[in-house]
């Protein structure tokens, strides 16, 4: 099996936003879902996975969440509505994303 980490947007109803990295999506999906992450996600609610993306390499997916986490909300938005302008929940549980949902890098 290969390498595989997610670079991801969890939402609120609200809109309060969470990025994040992981190489389990499926179990920090749940995690969030449930509200077992303490702190910033579990304060705001945030349970849906409204943005996703595909690296290989560990260090590249670090580097991109900080460079999220820097940008400003417009520009968070705006990734997100490019393939997901309703802000669905995309998670789909073990099978994988669908391509329209995710990007990779």
């Amino acid at each position: 099996m290969k390498n595989q980490y997610w670079v991801y947007i969890m939402a609120s109803r609200s809109g309060v936003l969470y990025i994040g990295v992981t190489g389990n999506l499926h179990r920090r999906y749940q995690e969030h879902k449930q509200g077992l992450v303490e702190g910033f996600s579990k304060k705001y609610r945030c349970h849906n996975l409204v943005y996703v993306e595909l690296y290989s390499n560990v260090n590249d997916a670090i580097s991109r969440e900080k460079q999220m986490k820097g940008w400003r909300r417009s520009k968070k938005m705006a990734l997100i509505e490019m393939d997901n302008p309703q802000w669905n929940d995309i998670y789909v549980g073990d099978r994988s994303l669908d391509s329209a949902s995710l990007r990779s890098g």
